[in-house]
C-alpha cells in the first residue's frame, strides 16, 4: 500500500504536540513511539497534549503514568479593574490549555491595596498548594511572607507587578519602565510638535504597585529626555477605581482647561473616558491606558482613547504554569517559556 501523508499523522502534528507539551520534537517522538529514557511526568504531558490534539487514542493517553496534579493558586486583587477580572476569568476558562501540564489552578481574590491581607493569604494558601502566582504589593509583610514560603519549599511567582529584593522565583509581565517610556512617546506624538508646552496628567492605581511606580518613572524619564517643555501636572492615585478616575479627571479638566493629554497608568480607564465625554473633550485630549478589555475597546472604537498598552491574559497564565511545571520536573525555570511581550493596540488594529 503506498504511503500517504494522511496515514502518517506524525508528519503533520508532531511539532504541534511537542509545542503544546513544552518539549522538543525528539522527546515527543520518543514518547509517542514508547521508547525509554523519558521521565514519567514528561511522558504524561506529551500524551495528554497528543490526546488534546486528537493525535492519540484515548486508551493510550489514559495509560500514561498518573501522578497527583500540582495545585497552583493565582492571587489577584479584588476591585473594579476590568483587566484583572478578565485575568481571573481566563484562569477558570483555560482548563484545556492546562491539561498537558498536570496542574489544577484556582483563583483567590484578596482585598486590594492591603499588604497584610495579601501576606496572610499567601501564607494560608502555602499550606495546601504547590505554587502561588500573585500580583505583588511593595511591602515588608509581603516580602516576609514570600521568604517564609520559600523556606517551606513553596515557590512563588509575581505577575503584572513585581516585588523587589524578594525570594520569588520569577516575574511574569511587562517591562513596566519600557511601557511608561512608550506611553510618554506616544502621548507626545499624539499631542503634536506644535504644542511643546502642552499640559499632561498622570493617573495611577497606587505607587504601592511597583508596576505603576516603574511606569511613572519610565514616562518621566523619556519626557525629560525628549519633551522637556511639556508640563507634567503631577500624579494622582485612583486605586484602579472607575468612580475615582472619573472624579479626578473631572477636576483636572476644571482646573486645567487646556490639558492636552492623560496617561492612565493603572486600570479602569472607563472612568477617565466618561469624564472626557461629559466635558465634550473626548476628541481633544489624548488618552493612553493599559489593558485591553471591553471597556477600553469601546473607548478605542469611539475615539475617546488613542492607544492601549496590553499583555495577553493567556500568555501570563501559561508562562506561570510552564515555570511551575519546570520546577516540578527539575528543569531550568525558563525552559520553553515564552516571554510576555507588550502589545500596543489602536482602533485600527483591534484584534
Amino acid at each position: 500500500m503506498p504511503n500517504h501523508p494522511a496515514m502518517h499523522p506524525e508528519r503533520l502534528t508532531l511539532k504541534t504536540v511537542a509545542a503544546l507539551a513544552g518539549v522538543s520534537t525528539a522527546t515527543a517522538d520518543r514518547v509517542l513511539n514508547q521508547r525509554p529514557g523519558v521521565r514519567p511526568i514528561t511522558v504524561q504531558k506529551v500524551r495528554q497534549a497528543a490526546q488534546a490534539l486528537g493525535y492519540l487514542p484515548d486508551a493510550l493517553a489514559n495509560a500514561a503514568p498518573q501522578s497527583a496534579p500540582w495545585k497552583l493558586a493565582f492571587v489577584l486583587p479584588q476591585g473594579q479593574n476590568p483587566y484583572l477580572r478578565m485575568l481571573g476569568d481566563t484562569i477558570g476558562f483555560s482548563e484545556s490549555h492546562q491539561a498537558p501540564f498536570n496542574v489544577k489552578c484556582q483563583v483567590e481574590y484578596v482585598e486590594s491595596f492591603n499588604p497584610e491581607a495579601l501576606a496572610a493569604t499567601l501564607l494560608r494558601l502555602g499550606k495546601r498548594v504547590q505554587g502561588i502566582a500573585f500580583m505583588a504589593i511593595e511591602h515588608p509583610a509581603v516580602r516576609e511572607a514570600v521568604q517564609q514560603l520559600a523556606d517551606r519549599g513553596v515557590p512563588t511567582l509575581t505577575v503584572i507587578s513585581d516585588l523587589d529584593n524578594s525570594a520569588r522565583i520569577a516575574y511574569v509581565g511587562l517591562d513596566n519602565r519600557a511601557a511608561g517610556r512608550t506611553a510618554a512617546y506616544l502621548l507626545a506624538r499624539f499631542i503634536g510638535s506644535q504644542r511643546r508646552d502642552a499640559q499632561i496628567a498622570l493617573i495611577a492605581g497606587s505607587r504601592s504597585y511597583l508596576a505603576h511606580e516603574e511606569r511613572e518613572g519610565g514616562f518621566l524619564q523619556l519626557h525629560a529626555e525628549q519633551f522637556p517643555d511639556m508640563q507634567i501636572l503631577g500624579l494622582r492615585e485612583s486605586y484602579d477605581d472607575a468612580s475615582r478616575n472619573y472624579q479626578q479627571t473631572k477636576e483636572l479638566l476644571q482646573r486645567h482647561p487646556h490639558i492636552a493629554g492623560i496617561y492612565n497608568i493603572g486600570g479602569s480607564s472607563d472612568g477617565v473616558g466618561r469624564a472626557l465625554q461629559e466635558a465634550g473633550r473626548e476628541h481633544q485630549v489624548a488618552l493612553i491606558g493599559h489593558g485591553l478589555t471591553p471597556d477600553t475597546r469601546a473607548l478605542l472604537i469611539n475615539g475617546t482613547m488613542d492607544a492601549v498598552i496590553t499583555q495577553s491574559h493567556l500568555g501570563i497564565i501559561m508562562s506561570c504554569i510552564r515555570m511551575f511545571s519546570n520546577l516540578r520536573d527539575q528543569l531550568d525555570t525558563m525552559t520553553a517559556v515564552d516571554i510576555v511581550r507588550s502589545q500596543i493596540i489602536f482602533r485600527e488594529n483591534l484584534p
